[in-house]
């Protein structure tokens, strides 16, 4: 269960919905590379326990996953390397909730530019992987971001995906400005449960990113299995 620090959070982050059995027990971080320490202290700030998960068995019980950022090329390989493809697509059939930051977006998108590996596609998005550069391209924004609030966002985009093509089911909750394209572009999507973002929320203070994703699990979601 959420603890009352969280439960007062996400009430101002969420003041029109009245929050009550909020069952909201363990959520997962697939730490094979990565943020995955800075997305667990964000959860923790939310009164959340976090998980680590490197094996299949680790999926179990578990209320919502995140996928961190890192090199998507290498998260695909060590995915692979620890046997992690064929058990995740089955944690995605249970209908848990999933949040994809950066390569985690790339994960989860149906489509990947020049990736030599399956993506798990559960999002009906394509994206341009490293769309705004190298690493030396890596920048920051204050961005409005749907759900969370009127306060901009301070995201940090670290070789970053852009989303370039949406489906009928996606909901847009942020864009930022591509100086290439000329344009705004989607970097934060929903689709039903699954969340996914091209910036690095879990690298600021700023939690209310988190507790969006913490709202659909309790709203969307269900647990994997028994714990």
């Amino acid at each position: 269960m959420l603890r009352p620090y969280a439960i007062r959070h996400l009430r101002a982050q969420f003041p029109e919905r009245l929050i009550y059995n909020i069952c909201v027990d363990t959520i997962g971080v697939l730490a094979l590379q990565g943020d995955f320490i800075e997305h667990e202290a964000s959860l923790r700030r939310l009164g959340v326990r976090a998980r680590q998960v490197r094996k299949a068995e680790e999926l179990r019980g578990l209320d919502g996953l995140i996928i961190p950022g890192g090199e998507s090329t290498t998260f695909c390989r060590l995915m692979s390397d620890f046997r992690l493809y064929e058990p995740l697509g089955a944690f995605l059939r249970t209908g848990v909730p999933i949040w994809g930051t950066c390569a985690g977006m790339i994960m989860l998108a149906k489509q990947a530019s020049d990736l030599d590996f399956p993506t798990l596609g559960a999002m009906d998005i394509a994206v341009l992987r490293n769309a705004y550069g190298r690493q030396v391209d890596s920048f920051e924004a204050d961005i409005p971001v749907k759900g969370i609030g009127p306060e901009p966002f301070h995201a940090v985009f670290i070789r970053a995906p852009v989303v370039d093509m949406v489906g009928p089911g996606v909901e847009v909750l942020a864009t930022a400005w591509d100086e290439k394209l000329g344009a705004e572009t989607p970097v934060a999507v929903r689709e039903r449960q699954y969340l996914a973002t091209s910036f690095h929320p879990e690298l600021t203070q700023d939690t209310r990113i988190h507790a969006y994703f913490l709202e659909i699990v309790r709203t969307e979601g269900r647990s994997s299995s028994p714990k």
